[in-house]
């Protein structure tokens, strides 16, 4: 009698820990379980920690609520503005609601990359190239936007988006080359005009001030000789003031004899007869 009571215990025990380890299953940290029994949703998700189910009747299902990381495979358009562009982008999202991505949508990892290509295509479309080299800040929220709306049904929340990488033909990057080369070169030509109307009203300044102190000139004068002096050239070239080029020329063309050229006397002419005196009476 006691070895069939043991007996029988003992195959009670092996049947139920048979039924524990069918029953029994852990859920991660970051995973949550939901139940379906027979084919129906079965309350809430399970919490992470260990966790019972009905063996044969329930299912239970682990749905990752980590941010996943997809990447959007580069989608080639035409801009509004009629330039052939390839733009890629990564999506960053998660699940919030795990029984809502496993009942509403199918895989919703293939849903939300669908729905990323064709918002990307579109996004694309409706903007202009320099906005998608310049502004693609503002590309970034209208294009989470875009794939948010319709990813809030399937349990799953968009993150953040964004654009990676442009590409542009040959063609255009030598046409954009091309343009910032002749900005470049105009922004450089309005510096250095605005730099010769600079200098020329200092140098008017500097002009107006020899001229009252005409010793500032023969200073000036030195100050340079001094200058082309330190550089240890063989050949020293010594300017002469325009003044005094000016004075040896006009004492070259006067003659000792003659009054001064800036005499206020004009020079005597020919005798006039005296006027005829009145008759006496």
């Amino acid at each position: 009698m006691v070895e069939e009571l043991l007996t029988a215990a003992a195959g009670v025990g092996a049947a139920g820990a048979t039924y524990l380890l069918a029953a029994a299953r852990i859920v991660k940290q970051y995973e949550r379980g939901v139940v379906f029994r027979l084919g129906r949703l079965r309350g809430r998700p399970r919490p992470p920690g260990f966790t019972l189910i009905v063996p044969v009747v329930d299912r239970l299902h682990k749905v990752n609520l980590q941010i996943v990381t997809m990447p959007v495979p580069a989608q080639e358009g035409i801009t509004r503005d009629n330039v052939t562009v390839r733009v890629d982008a990564v999506v960053y999202f998660k699940v919030v609601d795990a029984p809502a991505a496993l009942v509403n949508v199918e895989d919703y990892r293939f849903a939300v990359s669908q729905m990323a290509q064709t918002s990307l295509r579109s996004i694309i479309g409706k903007s202009d190239l320099d906005d998608l080299l310049s502004n693609r800040e503002k590309l970034n929220q209208g294009l989470e936007l875009m794939i948010d709306s319709p990813a809030v049904g399937w349990g799953v929340q968009i993150d953040r988006v964004e654009i990676k990488d442009v590409s542009l033909p040959d063609t255009m990057k030598r046409s954009m080359a091309r343009q910032a080369e002749a900005d470049r070169e105009r922004r450089a030509r309005v510096i250095n005009a605005d730099a010769e109307l600079q200098a020329s009203k200092k140098l008017a300044e500097a002009a107006q001030q020899m001229a009252e102190t005409p010793s500032a000139l023969q200073l000036r004068l030195l100050q340079t000789i001094v200058a082309v002096a330190a550089e240890k050239n063989s050949t020293l070239v010594l300017p002469f003031p325009v003044e005094l080029l000016r004075f040896l020329e006009r004492a070259h063309q006067q003659t000792p004899g003659d009054p001064p050229a800036d005499a206020d006397e004009a020079p005597p002419g020919p005798p006039t007869a005296p006027p005829p005196s009145p008759p006496v009476p």
